[in-house]
């Protein structure tokens, strides 16, 4: 990859109590690239992504994210960066008690000055990104399938149009076919919509179908960061018991 560095992690440190999470790492998203963080659960990856849009800060080091150092930056002063920066929770994060149209409206009512038409007509226009049809508009979430939601909470994410798109653990709970939609989504929506996308997953199989790159966390550390070819060829101990692990599971 030869984009422009688009997110840069410093010497990021950041532990809970007595226990390192992060130990003063430094990383480097390019910009187009699709990278994907893998690792076991509990290795710090979901914490690592957050450092992204500053839903958790470093105890010491600099995030950086369009050339912007954001992890000392107030809440207020976070908006602009966050609405660049759309985030794919793991648990899709849809409300409740709205139909999917309120789900998708609500992001362009917070921050746009859209009009009703204007509103419904990018709700119709991202849910057409995910592979669904307008008819899912009036219902609620408690009546979509698991992978309809997160369809439906992929296409909030893209609402305002960010140039960064941020995964976590995408693929979690679904099953098999399901994952690979998803997969083919990340894929697709990289490269149409132009931005640049930070995967976290567990998930071989889905790790090697999205990334350009792969970023190996084990321990606070990136033991290893290349490319898909150079994580599957890698002799890090690490990673490869890892991969063969995974392996072994298929």
């Amino acid at each position: 990859m030869t984009g422009e560095p688009v997110i840069e992690f410093r010497g990021v440190s950041r532990a809970f109590g007595d226990r390192p999470v992060l130990d003063a790492v430094d990383l480097t998203v390019l910009q187009g690239e699709v990278l994907v963080i893998l690792g076991g659960s509990g290795t710090g990856k979901s914490v690592a992504l957050r450092q992204m849009n500053g839903l958790d800060r470093p105890d010491s080091g600099e995030v950086v994210v369009g050339g912007i150092e954001i992890s000392r930056l107030s809440e207020e002063d976070l908006v602009p960066i966050r609405k660049k920066v759309g985030m794919l929770f793991q648990s899709g994060a849809l409300f409740d008690s709205m139909t999917v149209f309120e789900n998708l409206a609500f992001p362009l009512w917070e921050h746009t000055s859209m009009t009703d038409a204007e509103v419904r007509d990018r709700a119709v226009e991202v849910l057409g990104f995910v592979d669904l049809e307008s008819d899912v508009l009036p219902l609620l979430p408690s009546s979509l399938s698991g992978g309809m939601k997160k369809r439906v909470s992929l296409a909030r994410t893209i609402a305002l149009k960010p140039d960064i798109l941020l995964y976590d653990e995408p693929t979690t709970g679904l099953d098999p076919v399901t994952s690979m939609t998803i997969n083919r989504l990340i894929v697709d929506l990289n490269s149409r919509l132009a931005t640049t996308s930070v995967v976290v997953t567990h998930d071989i199989a889905s790790a090697l179908y999205v990334g350009d790159r792969i970023a190996f966390l084990k321990e606070g550390r990136f033991v290893f960061v290349g490319t898909k070819a150079e994580a599957v060829a890698s002799t890090c101990p690490d990673l490869r018991a890892f991969l063969e692990a995974g392996e072994s599971k298929r």
